[in-house]
């Protein structure tokens, strides 16, 4: 008896396998998420706003750290270039400079100390976990899958002026000067996802590799979604301040 093996499937054309990717991010990208949507229209307290705010910074610290893990597998000089102005945008060139410091910023006109963002101290567990497996995706998968997990940039910048449009009108507490993370980005995300798709469409030849990168970018937007339900599931609840205290007199009585 003889087992004829079907033809592998042939790679999609370029046209339909960017509207593929496209249609990942249309479908599954965070802007969805219940929160987001309480978010944009003016539903969140203070208290919720401040939660987020201190448990995106945990993801936001680890992209420079997951974009060095992708710099490291690319094989150009010309590429490493194009990869390492992304930790710049985000670690800056010195101190006081780039996204991370920015997104301090925005926790500081929102009434959060910089010591507290940074201390990681009330970051919750599902954050966490959410973030470290997107990390670790960076550091054990392909080239073309990190850098395709990336392309949530592709509707990032449609976000982040929505964002801008919905805290001055719903959030004028906050002072303007901390919206400058969301501003930067609008740009930066044009730019970054432009850059990373054309990588993806070089790279991906075969349909497998098309089905890698769209298996890709639908983990991200997993783990985007998994980060807002944690933040959904805690928000209601005591104050993060309180959380921490919390923590401390257990380990007082330990």
């Amino acid at each position: 008896m003889t087992t004829t093996l079907a033809p592998p499937a042939k790679p999609w054309s370029r046209a339909e396998f960017e509207d593929r990717l496209r249609t990942v991010g249309q479908d599954r990208y965070h802007d969805r998420h219940p929160f987001n949507i309480r978010m944009h229209q003016g539903g969140l307290g203070p208290e919720e706003v401040r939660c987020w705010i201190a448990n995106r910074f945990h993801y936001q610290r680890h992209i420079p750290v997951k974009d060095a893990l992708i710099l490291a597998k690319l094989d150009s000089s010309r590429l490493r270039r194009m990869w390492l102005r992304r930790i710049e945008d985000h670690d800056g060139r010195a101190d006081g400079e780039g996204g991370i410091e920015r997104w301090l910023r925005l926790g500081e006109a929102a009434g959060l100390e910089r010591e507290t963002l940074l201390s990681g101290e009330t970051v919750l567990p599902g954050v966490r976990l959410a973030v470290e497996g997107y990390v670790n995706f960076c550091r054990l998968r392909s080239p073309l899958e990190a850098v395709a997990a990336s392309l949530t940039e592709l509707t990032a910048p449609d976000l982040m002026q929505l964002r801008i449009e919905a805290f001055e009108r719903h959030y004028p507490w906050i002072a303007p000067d901390g919206l400058a993370y969301f501003r930067a980005r609008v740009d930066q995300g044009r730019r970054d996802s432009a850059e990373a798709l054309d990588l993806v469409m070089e790279w991906a030849r075969t349909r497998e590799d098309q089905e890698r990168a769209v298996a890709a970018l639908s983990f991200k937007c997993d783990v985007l979604w998994s980060l807002l339900d944690a933040v959904q599931q805690y928000a209601g609840r005591p104050g993060q301040e309180e959380l921490a205290q919390g923590r401390d007199d257990v380990r007082e009585r330990v």
